[in-house]
């Protein structure tokens, strides 16, 4: 059976195509299909088929075994085949191959679909870094379908092949150990986004003109993990108030509200932080104001400073101006010329300058030209 995928083969999928940012070049290896096949009883390892059709042979013939099938981004086609092998539902293998989906939990008859969003906060680049993972539970297996790195499965399992006692339990206990590993993932990236907003603090108070481009994108991984971590909430709020239905076990069920609470933990701490950085903001606006007000308060004063001495330049020079106007008048040299046989014109001239002088010495230092 090959399950249908919605549209042509040339078709992009809604999930993909409502992301209106460019796809990233691919640089993932090959795709590796099934990275490990166990077959347990009684919560002890007891065969690793080499194919899925011995791993479904053996299931069948043991009653009471457990089937834990890991895929690693598998090809469409090896997921088709688990799909046939297991009677899983096409609706829940045709979001396993397109992947790019939101957390969710859907129960297809006695079969359980998970899409759960791991992280990992990069010390490096220092940024969050989102992984998908798909879990199939039903009556008797467990399918896991990765399609990053995150999170490493490989512990989950040998943690949980060292607790028979717990993997007596059944597909249960392995659901509940792989959301205990995603969840606990999550500190470290909520470690890390709280290191990055007191270090945009620092940033943000010394004037840092670069806070602002980190303050975005920060927040952009933040929204992001608010939606990786927020539907796990009632997604776990749904799997506890469901396990008495379908014979969870009384401690396994202590185990995964002790899971809830710490998604709850985590998702009030990243809400914190979106609003951290809201307030941060605009703080960072509020000081970039500041300096821009300040700045001007300079140029104003700076302006206000150049504006007084341009007004002291000028009273001087219309002080000197009329002395100047009157030598000039009496500098033309005519031979007929008003007061210039005159025995007091040299006198009255000069006092002449004094007073227009002092006259305007007099309003220019009433008005604080001077």
């Amino acid at each position: 059976m090959r399950v249908p995928v919605r549209g042509n083969d040339h078709e992009v999928a809604p999930e993909h195509s409502m992301d209106p940012r460019p796809k990233q070049p691919d640089t993932r290896a090959a795709p590796q299909g099934v990275i490990d096949n166990a077959v347990y009883v009684d919560g002890v390892r007891v065969a690793s088929p080499p194919s899925l059709g011995e791993a479904v042979a053996l299931l069948r013939s043991r009653p009471g075994s457990l089937a834990w099938i890991g895929l690693y981004r598998p090809a469409e086609t090896e997921i088709n085949r688990v799909a046939e092998e297991f009677g899983l539902h096409e609706l829940a293998v045709e979001d396993a191959i397109v992947a790019h989906q939101r957390p969710k939990a859907d129960r297809y008859g006695d079969t359980l679909f998970l899409v759960l969003r791991a992280a990992q906060y990069l010390d490096s680049p220092e940024k969050v870094e989102f992984g998908e993972l798909h879990v199939f539970v039903g009556p008797d297996f467990v399918l896991t379908v990765r399609h990053s790195e995150a999170p490493d499965l490989s512990k989950v399992r040998r943690r949980m092949e060292t607790d028979p006692g717990l993997l007596r339990q059944g597909p249960q206990a392995v659901l509940y150990a792989i959301l205990d590993a995603v969840v606990d993932g999550y500190a470290p990236v909520v470690a890390g986004l709280q290191k990055d907003i007191d270090e945009i603090e620092v940033q943000v108070f010394g004037g840092d003109p670069a806070a602002p481009r980190r303050i975005y994108a920060l927040s952009r991984e933040v929204i992001e993990f608010q939606r990786a971590t927020r539907p796990l909430l009632d997604m776990l709020s749904g799997l506890i108030a469901g396990s008495p239905k379908y014979g969870v076990d009384e401690e396994l069920q202590r185990y995964l509200r002790d899971v809830a609470d710490h998604a709850i933990t985590v998702v009030e701490r990243v809400d914190n932080f979106r609003q951290m950085l809201q307030d941060i903001l605009i703080v960072n606006s509020t000081l970039v104001s500041q300096a821009q007000n300040e700045e001007m308060k300079n140029v104003t004063q700076a302006s206000y400073a150049q504006s007084e001495e341009v007004k002291k330049i000028s009273s001087w020079a219309a002080i000197l101006f009329a002395p100047t106007l009157v030598g000039t008048i009496y500098g033309m040299n005519f031979t007929h010329m008003p007061e210039l046989g005159w025995v007091f014109g040299y006198p009255f001239a000069v006092a002449l300058m004094g007073a227009v002088c002092g006259t305007l010495y007099l309003i220019f230092k009433r008005r604080d030209w001077l």
